[in-house]
């Protein structure tokens, strides 16, 4: 037994992983790391640095995210939120090959969309909406948005951050969209995705653990229809209608968005799919 470096319960080994101790808790669900390596990347002491020779190996699947599920997300976000979206973030945007994909594939919506990244490679987006800086900085309010394959790389005190920054800057039912690897993906699906050296994920983050962070904050946390590596957060809102039945009636303004005039209704057709291909 050994104390989660979460929330404090009692945690078991799940499994050592280059060296590091995993720890599978009881009480948060989460697995995560042993305690003394998250406080030491809490003070700066990175498994893995991301340096230029990590985005040097990330960019290539973040770019195949980026033109593939990533939009599926984006797209899926668009039918669950209740609000009019007029500005939507990707958070933890990397080099911002998402902005790219939209630009693309929503051309005539390409101003509603924004990315925010603290820690930027050396090349990166030149789209307008590509911000170099921290989420917490930001002084507009964000309707909805996306976080792609970011939280699994995050202490608990760094996502408790991401998590005030984002309640700092949301309008009231404003939604975002997680894409992360959860407990039960990583147990039943693989394995090798907490990997400390080289992908630096350290944490797989349990529902409770998820509530722990953003309900303080007047966040409700969703999960998405049987999709293992997702949840959705949602702002001062007490909308508890499951993601799975909201796709049926969008937003209107937020349906007429994902068509448009140049590309047609793809991006509508893709998020709807998406949404129903793990009901």
């Amino acid at each position: 037994m050994a104390s989660c470096g979460v929330c404090g319960g009692e945690a078991v080994l799940w499994r050592v992983v280059d060296g590091y101790d995993y720890f599978d808790c009881g009480v948060c669900g989460s697995i995560a790391i042993d305690a003394a390596s998250l406080d030491q990347i809490d003070s700066g002491n990175f498994p893995r640095h991301y340096d230029p020779d990590y985005w040097a190996m990330e960019a290539r699947d973040a770019r195949d995210r980026s033109f593939g599920s990533s939009l599926a997300r984006v797209a899926e976000s668009f039918l669950y939120a209740r609000r009019p979206i007029d500005r939507y973030v990707d958070i933890g945007s990397g080099p911002g090959f998402l902005l790219d994909a939209l630009s693309i594939y929503l051309p005539a919506a390409s101003q509603l969309f924004f990315g925010v990244e603290k820690f930027p490679p050396a090349e990166h987006s030149t789209h307008p909406g590509y911000i170099v800086g921290d989420l917490a900085d930001e002084a507009g309010v964000f309707d909805a948005g996306v976080c792609v394959e970011v939280v699994e790389h995050l202490t608990p005190t760094m996502f408790r951050q991401v998590a005030t920054a984002m309640a700092k800057c949301s309008a009231p039912g404003s939604l975002y969209y997680f894409n992360t690897g959860m407990p039960e993906y990583v147990k039943n699906e693989d394995q090798g995705y907490m990997d400390p050296l080289r992908r630096g994920h350290i944490v797989s983050w349990g529902w409770e653990a998820l509530r722990m962070i953003f309900e303080p904050l007047g966040f409700t946390v969703f999960p998405v229809q049987r999709k293992t590596f997702a949840f959705v957060v949602e702002f001062q809102s007490s909308d508890q209608t499951a993601m799975a039945d909201r796709i049926w009636t969008p937003h209107p303004q937020n349906r007429a968005a994902l068509i448009d005039p140049q590309m047609g209704s793809v991006m509508f057709a893709l998020g709807l799919e998406s949404a129903r291909a793990y009901a």
